[in-house]
């Protein structure tokens, strides 16, 4: 009972089309793939912001003696 049927994905679908009909559902899903393509690139950028840059040094640390070096 608590796993989705094929029904229940067909009503799903049928509801859809209803509230936005057949002709705004491919420029909705074309700015959904759109969006969701550019959330995975920045949280990939985070992702790798955030890696130490080197072996035992945190970005922290590096920010630190940029720091020191421009003072």
């Amino acid at each position: 009972m608590g796993a989705l049927s094929p029904y229940h994905l067909l009503i799903v679908v049928i509801v859809l089309i209803l509230l936005f009909g057949s002709s705004r559902l491919p420029d909705t899903a074309r700015s959904l793939g759109r969006s969701m393509r550019i959330f995975k690139s920045e949280m990939s950028e985070m992702k790798k912001d955030s890696l130490p840059t080197s072996v035992g040094e945190s970005p922290d640390q590096k920010n630190r003696t940029t720091d020191q070096n421009t003072t």
